[in-house]
């Protein structure tokens, strides 16, 4: 019996035994679809959540950006306030004898007697001590208000300006005298703005196919202030 022997094709650079790597699976039009399709709906939930967000407080930037820009046109009259009160003998003993300089809160039971009395938010603030008097800047949005205590006879004068409600929602806007709260506000609404803004420019960069015109009037945004800021601010 003859045996025939079959000759066996192999490269050098692999084992006679090495398994053969399968080919790498391509992405498929269907594969290719679904991962668009997640990323859309994955953008416009952010979007709408972010415009849900900001949509308020962007409207109050929007607008006290306008009364900003022209302060000086649109300006209401400062009404000034001024009472006077004198502090009872005990209470102007509660005032520490021995704080002559510095600044440190007025006492608990002064400044509750001061915000009934007087129907001014002491609260804690630090107040401006010397040997004769205690100073207390009380500003807010809005309006400026101070108190003097004559720390040898009692005497209280308070003055209170406010300047209407467009000199408080441009001082908000700016977050003038506003408060920690409404700093963090002001942060947490930029947070949220950005969100807005970056979803909205991958959701151009996902339809910008189907929208010849995105990108020249996303340039057009970014040529014009520069434009106007090289040409006209000196």
């Amino acid at each position: 019996m003859r045996t025939f022997l079959v000759p066996t094709l192999y490269s050098p650079a692999l084992p006679v035994n090495a398994a053969v790597p399968a080919p790498q699976a391509r992405d498929t039009p269907a594969t290719a679809q679904q991962r668009r399709g997640f990323w859309l709906r994955t953008l416009h939930q952010w979007h709408w959540i972010s415009s849900a967000v900001c949509l308020i407080g962007m409207l109050l930037f929007a607008v006290t950006g306008i009364t900003l820009n022209h302060a000086a046109k649109i300006e209401g009259a400062p009404r000034v306030d001024n009472r006077s009160a004198t502090l009872p003998a005990a209470l102007l003993q509660a005032l520490p004898a021995d704080r002559t300089e510095g600044n440190a809160p007025l006492p608990r039971e002064v400044a509750g007697w001061l915000s009934d009395t007087l129907d001014a938010s002491i609260g804690r603030r630090d107040a401006e001590w010397s040997d004769g008097e205690v100073y207390l800047s009380m500003p807010g949005p809005g309006r400026d208000a101070w108190l003097s205590i004559d720390r040898e006879t009692g005497e209280v004068e308070y003055e209170r300006t406010d300047r209407g409600v467009v000199s408080y929602l441009n001082d908000l806007h700016k977050g003038r005298n506003a408060g920690p709260a409404w700093g963090w506000f002001i942060d947490v609404f930029a947070v949220a703005c950005v969100v807005f803004t970056v979803t909205g420019l991958f959701l151009l960069q996902l339809h910008a196919r189907q929208r010849p015109t995105t990108w020249p009037w996303v340039g057009l945004g970014l040529v014009v202030p520069v434009l106007l800021a090289l040409l006209f601010i000196h």
